[in-house]
């Protein structure tokens, strides 16, 4: 039995209600059950009829006859897209000939830009934003965006301070409307096994066509060990009988349908991050947990893989926050010959950069700066600020440019 899911307010909602009031088709793009079809049926008007292509019946009609059926449409909601992306091109063939904004609101648990056809065929007639899992921002009512603050002035101050047992119990959760609603870690944990399940066993045929499933449950564990750390396709398949060209493949179809995200390396020649080895980062740090079998209690007796899993809520986090900036960020990491890293590293649209370190102590040390100031020297007039996040409660100078502050600024005032 689960609690009743409390209705948080979504930071992306004012973003989807300006994109409806100028672009034909807005597509609200995120993984399974965050919250996507709850708010597009807040925001959906009375005169939009709502079809869901989970419904086996309107599925069937979309890939028998997907021009019959948008012809059939004045305004509409249609959720999860990507089971029938051939409505896309009657979509378009729609939309040419009715240019009105805000006729199609369009959800889908899947990258669809990464297909060719579908981004050539609505290029200029949609606009994709991405809903994510709660944040902790939307959970404790804070607007203020994090990465819009460190690029422009101060630190945010704490709102709600969480430390020790209370900050890896907020870790563990995730942000999962439906886990985040259920009272205890067991009932949390059942909830993740059973998404990853249906995910498999559902949506990876839609978006991949992969029939041999069996290898794809192991391969997503054996990810979840390599977490925040540089990905070596052939290794990783090897341990589950997997080709590195294979192994490649299956991270992006997790990738595409929004479960985890490659990141990659900064370096001051743009071509450089191409070629060097990418990070793997989850997007929940609660279903994280769950497929590494982390709890409370074992966090109590491993912090190293505590710590694993908190610099994948961090990233996570600041992921979200990129989502419902006023500027453009894009996330990377820093490593370098001498295999100085910074956990991540923030780059606005104007090359300058935010470096963050996470740290699981109370307590810091002088060499817990060392990749900061690395960047720091490397970056030159590009670094902006250096922070590490860490488990207390005060707002530190450590030097030009270089900041302590508490994990929960992340959802400060």
């Amino acid at each position: 039995m689960t609690s009743e899911i409390p209705l948080y307010p979504r930071l992306i909602k004012d973003r989807v209600t300006e994109a409806m009031a100028d672009t034909p088709v807005v597509l609200l793009a995120g993984p399974r059950q965050a919250g996507k079809t709850t708010l597009v049926r807040q925001l959906a008007d009375r005169d939009m009829r709502y079809l869901t292509l989970d419904d086996e019946l309107t599925l069937l009609a979309a890939r028998e006859d997907p021009v019959g059926m948008v012809r059939s449409l004045n305004r509409a909601v249609i959720d999860e897209i990507q089971r029938a992306p051939q409505l896309l091109l009657a979509i378009k063939k729609s939309v040419d000939e009715d240019r009105r904004p805000g006729r199609f609101l369009l959800t889908g648990s899947a990258n669809l830009m990464v297909m060719p056809a579908v981004a050539d065929s609505l290029a200029g007639r949609i606009e994709t934003l991405t809903l994510l899992p709660l944040s902790q921002s939307e959970m404790h009512g804070s607007s203020v965006n994090w990465l819009d603050r460190v690029f422009s002035g101060p630190l945010p101050e704490v709102a709600t301070p969480f430390v020790g047992g209370d900050l890896v119990e907020t870790v563990l959760r995730g942000g999962y409307p439906e886990a985040v609603a259920r009272s205890t870690a067991r009932r949390r944990t059942a909830w993740a096994r059973q998404y990853t399940d249906a995910l498999i066993e559902r949506d990876v045929r839609d978006v991949a066509g992969i029939e041999k499933l069996d290898h794809l449950p192991r391969f997503l564990r054996a990810l979840a060990q390599m977490a925040g750390q540089m990905c070596n396709y052939t290794q990783l398949g090897g341990q589950v009988g997997l080709d590195g060209k294979t192994a490649a493949r299956y991270i992006g179809v997790f990738e595409q349908m929004y479960l985890l995200q490659r990141v990659e390396v900064w370096a001051r020649n743009r071509l450089n991050r191409i070629v060097k080895t990418p990070k793997v980062q989850f997007v929940d740090s609660g279903l994280l947990s769950t497929l590494m079998d982390l709890t409370a209690d074992t966090v109590q007796q491993d912090r190293t893989r505590f710590g694993m899993v908190l610099e994948n809520f961090v990233f996570a986090e600041l992921l979200k926050h990129t989502t419902t900036a006023e500027g453009d960020f894009r996330m990377l990491y820093y490593r370098d010959h001498d295999q100085i890293e910074v956990d991540v590293v923030i780059e606005n649209a104007a090359g300058q950069l935010v470096g963050v370190e996470i740290k699981a102590a109370a307590t810091l040390r002088e060499s817990d700066l060392r990749g900061l100031r690395r960047l720091k020297t490397v970056a030159g007039g590009a670094f902006r600020l250096g922070v590490i996040l860490y488990d207390g409660i005060e707002i530190l100078p450590l030097g030009d440019r270089l900041w302590a502050a508490p994990l929960s600024t992340l959802w400060g005032k």
